[in-house]
């Protein structure tokens, strides 16, 4: 159990297969004595977490607030996580890839949050957890209940949202190719389903956030762009009517969020002191992202489905310097 073997009390909670609130106060004393928690320290929380079988309500905390003190804040600089770090949190929460309880999984969204930054395979893994538990109907993210197989319920929606922020959250304002691939996974495979309304709202708005700022377009920070306060007005609960909707009433609601600065204008000032520099690769960039887009909608195979054609819609009216091969896809929903 790493380096908290030292103590007698605490080795002594591998043998009892139970930890309660006494068991938690004395372990928080026991790591957050000298002020650092330590790899070893860490991996003995792990090695508890797995093995007692009846744990209190204070255990699950306890041990994200530790393990991601350890990999966010004790390694210089402080708020960085580092590629060996996120490397040794996925191999320690993963079964065959995936993660197989919520206390793991809740601490892996923590850790994206607290950090100032880190590496996107850390967030792109994140997603694939939630990609995995729609379109498997398995996985740790539900209270009660059962995960309906091929279907995206506001529950998943809200997390994907969360992770999504929480990597965006200290400057990372592009959504990233990585987890723009995870997103349009779970589009193909819940496309049939009566998914929550809240799923179009995000999809939208990412991968349109991912394609625009490729392109040397300079939104608002992805937390702003991806809110979903008043996207869909009077939402109703299937998908069929959703492209109507945004036309009538929801889709101003969109450019707004990419048009007009609002509380924010300070801060696209800030942001757009680098908009020359975005220039002067943008027309590379944009080709690149202009084909990914063109392939991953349909590739001209198949009709649009609603989400897809206001993506497009967003897009052509929010940067109309796209990329000519996507014109014959945006002349679609012209």
């Amino acid at each position: 159990m790493g380096e908290l073997k030292m103590s007698a009390p605490v080795a002594g909670l591998a043998s009892k297969n139970k930890i309660t609130a006494e068991d938690v106060t004395m372990l928080r004393r026991e790591v957050f004595a000298d002020g650092v928690v330590s790899r070893g320290e860490a991996e003995a929380l792990f090695a508890l977490d797995q093995t007692a079988r009846d744990k209190c309500a204070e255990w699950a905390p306890f041990f994200v607030e530790a393990v991601t003190d350890y990999i966010v804040h004790q390694e210089k600089p402080d708020g960085y996580i580092s590629q060996e770090n996120a490397e040794w949190l996925v191999r320690t929460i993963s079964r065959d890839g995936m993660v197989d309880s919520r206390t793991e999984l809740e601490l892996l969204v923590h850790v994206l949050e607290e950090a100032r930054s880190s590496p996107g395979r850390l967030s792109a893994y994140a997603l694939e957890q939630v990609a995995h538990a729609v379109v498997e109907g398995k996985g740790p993210l539900m209270l009660g209940g059962e995960l309906v197989p091929g279907l995206i319920a506001k529950a998943e929606v809200d997390l994907l949202r969360r992770i999504l922020h929480a990597f965006g959250g200290h400057g990372n304002i592009a959504i990233t190719k990585d987890e723009a691939e995870v997103l349009f996974r779970i589009n193909d495979q819940t496309a049939t389903a009566s998914n929550d309304p809240s799923w179009n709202d995000l999809f939208v708005k990412a991968i349109a956030n991912h394609v625009m700022c490729s392109a040397g377009y300079e939104p608002p920070t992805r937390e702003t762009a991806l809110r979903h306060d008043n996207f869909l007005e009077e939402a109703g609960p299937t998908l069929g009517g959703f492209f109507s909707r945004m036309v009538s009433g929801g889709f101003a609601a969109i450019l707004e969020a990419y048009h007009s600065p609002g509380d924010i204008e300070a801060e696209w000032e800030a942001k757009n002191r680098a908009t020359e520099a975005l220039a002067r690769r943008a027309e590379a960039i944009d080709a690149g992202e202009a084909e990914w887009l063109a392939e991953r909608v349909g590739g001209g195979q198949r009709p649009l489905r609603d989400n897809e054609r206001a993506l497009l819609t967003l897009i052509r009216h929010a940067s109309p310097e796209i990329h000519p091969a996507l014109r014959p896809l945006l002349e679609k929903v012209a």
